[in-house]
């Protein structure tokens, strides 16, 4: 009896031997591995013919840039600069080598306003002066989150998104709000522009440097048991040597100036001494919270609020929040808006069909396809989920063609400078709308009930890392 529990506890065993090693053998660590075999490469290496079309696209892309190989003739044949609606705006404003195109359009957006209000030949504002406040609100944010965080691991992803870019310069609509709110605003004459501020990256590396050595700082305090308001205390020492940094860079804010301005009719110099906060709301007297941020992004359930995690540039101020809409209710309100003469901010993706030296946006302008004889379409929420395509930049609408009562181009002011484009400006056509632009901020009085409606609801919580609302630079 013994013996023979003794073989069948042997079979047993050897049958589940067995069966360990089928099952060993069928998992992906007896598996092919997936790498590019000799016998792969041998079946790649066959399909290739230098045919006709080949051959020239080969001599003609090792020898020319390819963008000009693959700039559309017929669209450019095709393209005009007549536009049926423009609203009056005096003077291209340059970013020059900063992302800072969400502040440029933001005030770009109250700018006509101004002139007109005040009868000026022209005028700007400075954007200096938001982008100094902007960057210690940045800096104070990443240093009380890293307060807040302090309990996590620093391979937490929310922590390794702040110490990625503890103070870009990439930023959103609502950041505009929170900074004139905050500190007003002031002209361009009074903080004008620095070698720094026209070109951020070393300013923002250093400082980024100094706010990861001071992170480091924090939760070493932490990790010996110093209380909250010790850590906060030092936090703002840390804040006065940024400040130190800021004002090396920028200049130092005004906290009270003279300003004159010449009425364009009458000739006549008027001085009045303001803060930059009296500033704003007698001189410039635009209601910022009368404006909504629109947004089409199809790869999310359309008439949902949804609120996006770690955009806010004040600690204690708004995230970047909007209402999902399709795409064809987007742009029925901003005909509506733009035909009543409203310029509006609105964010894209600049970086597709676009062409510097043409000031053109259109689909396919450059015909890449063509060039490489394959296919690379894929729908916009396609672009979105796979990375292709996010709102990297931000710009106003000043202008329309209208057809029939549909739009087929619309009048773009960028803030790449007047030597850019056709003299700073841009033509958008309507298909390239539907692709690449992502949201639009317009008033309220222009937006249908309906729309106004999906504020009221909770918004949805997304990450920081969402595939449609990155930095707009």
């Amino acid at each position: 009896m013994k013996g023979a529990i003794m073989k069948h506890s042997l079979r047993s065993i050897t049958a589940f031997a067995i069966g360990m090693m089928l099952s060993l053998l069928a998992t992906p660590l007896f598996a092919e591995t997936g790498g590019l075999t000799d016998e792969a490469i041998d079946k790649v290496r066959s399909s290739f013919k230098m045919d006709e079309h080949t051959r020239a696209m080969y001599n003609a892309i090792t020898n020319t840039n390819i963008t000009s190989l693959a700039l559309n003739r017929d669209i450019l044949r095709q393209h005009n600069e007549i536009f049926s609606h423009k609203i009056e705006a005096k003077g291209i404003t340059n970013q020059k080598s900063s992302g800072r195109c969400w502040l440029f359009a933001g005030l770009n957006v109250m700018r006509p306003a101004v002139i007109e209000k005040h009868n000026l030949k022209s005028f700007e504002f400075s954007q200096n002066y938001l982008a100094f406040w902007d960057k210690l609100e940045k800096a104070n944010s990443f240093l009380e989150h890293m307060i807040e965080f302090r309990e996590r691991d620093i391979l937490d992803r929310e922590i390794e998104f702040l110490l990625r870019k503890p103070i870009p310069d990439g930023g959103y609509w609502e950041n505009v709000v929170n900074l004139v709110e905050k500190y007003g605003v002031v002209p361009k004459d009074i903080m004008p522009e620095t070698n720094s501020s026209g070109n951020t990256g070393l300013m923002n590396k250093l400082i980024s440097r100094k706010l990861r050595a001071d992170a480091v700082k924090l939760r070493r305090m932490h990790e010996r048991d110093k209380p909250l308001e010790k850590l906060r205390a030092r936090k703002t020492k840390m804040l006065a040597e940024v400040y130190q940094m800021l004002v090396m860079n920028l200049g130092e804010p005004p906290r009270e100036f003279q300003w004159r301005f010449e009425d364009a009719n009458s000739a006549v110099s008027k001085l009045k001494t303001y803060t930059p906060k009296s500033f704003y709301d007698d001189f410039v007297g635009v209601d910022l919270h009368q404006y909504v941020d629109i947004f089409n992004d199809p790869s999310k359930p359309y008439g949902k609020h949804y609120r996006i995690a770690l955009t806010r540039n004040l600690y204690d101020g708004d995230d970047a929040h909007f209402a999902n809409v399709e795409m064809s209710t987007l742009k029925a309100i901003a005909v509506k808006a733009l035909l009543a003469d409203e310029p509006l901010w609105f964010s894209c993706d600049v970086g597709k069909d676009q062409s510097r030296d043409h000031g053109i946006m259109a689909m396919e302008l450059f015909d890449y396809d063509s060039i490489y004889g394959t296919r690379m379409a894929m729908t916009k929420a396609e672009r979105s989920l796979f990375r292709e395509s996010v709102p990297n930049h931000a710009m106003v609408f000043i202008g329309i063609d209208m057809h029939n009562d549909k739009p087929v181009k619309w009048l773009v002011e960028n803030s790449w400078g007047s030597d850019k484009g056709s003299k700073g400006r841009w033509a958008l056509y309507d298909s390239w709308f539907d692709m690449n632009v992502y949201s639009i901020i317009v008033k309220k009085e222009y937006v249908p009930k309906d729309v106004l409606e999906i504020f009221k609801r909770p918004a949805i919580r997304r990450p920081v890392w969402d595939p449609a609302y990155v930095f707009v630079q």
